[in-house]
């Protein structure tokens, strides 16, 4: 999905600013380049495999952010991707996103019947909700990383106060714009299905997959 939403954002530079598409292309090529490398990893369970699969996954997400960084208009002073105490205004914004994101999966997990607090890549240990952790990974793109872009090249204010946290104007602005996300159709099984009805659903197959309903659980990729 990383690599997707690369290839979305080259697709409208082609022709106003080529340079840019070619390399926007070619950091798609280099984050999907790291799929194979995540296919031939063997191990009897996920403790063997664990630090290998995060490995790939930052070496792939260096390739995307290093891309992102190339079309985000100067103002914002993107200093590269920071999660927890990020203190300019796009990390910031991308982390409350991620935070709105975080309660919907959870929901859906939940309805789903499945515990959020049982994951398979991320460890599991008390209070921590693995399985969110894990499940949200083939949504952050689409639901959130593609509204805030969108914001920073519409050149959207995104407001911090002096503690460098979103000001209440923008965190109401950020909520309804990850949440209209979610009510939006993507392709899906066949379908053009809102992004919140794709979440759910998903959630329902890896509930069928545990219980042997289901062959393989197959992720929600953007097409």
């Amino acid at each position: 999905n990383q690599a997707a939403f690369l290839r979305y954002m080259a697709k409208y530079r082609k022709e106003a600013a080529p340079d840019q598409y070619e390399a926007l292309c070619q950091k798609a090529e280099k984050v999907l380049s790291h799929v194979q490398e995540l296919e031939q990893i063997k191990g009897a369970c996920i403790d063997e495999v664990r630090e290998q699969i995060l490995s790939v996954e930052g070496r792939a997400a260096h390739h995307y952010w290093n891309a992102i960084d190339t079309v985000l208009p100067a103002e914002y002073n993107w200093p590269g991707r920071q999660g927890r105490e990020a203190s300019d205004p796009l990390n910031a914004a991308l982390n409350y996103g991620y935070g709105i994101l975080y309660s919907q999966v959870e929901r859906a997990l939940i309805l789903a019947g499945l515990d959020p607090y049982a994951g398979y890549v991320h460890t599991d240990r008390p209070g921590k909700p693995s399985l969110v952790y894990d499940f949200i990974e083939p949504f952050r793109v689409p639901a959130v990383d593609r509204v805030v872009i969108g914001l920073a090249n519409k050149h959207v204010s995104l407001n911090l106060d002096e503690r460098h946290l979103l000001e209440e104007g923008t965190r109401r602005m950020l909520a309804e714009q990850v949440l209209a996300r979610l009510e939006k159709p993507e392709r899906y099984e066949g379908k053009r299905t809102p992004l919140r009805v794709v979440l759910q659903d998903q959630a329902r197959h890896l509930t069928t997959f545990l219980r042997s309903e289901r062959e393989i659980y197959e992720p929600f990729i953007v097409k």
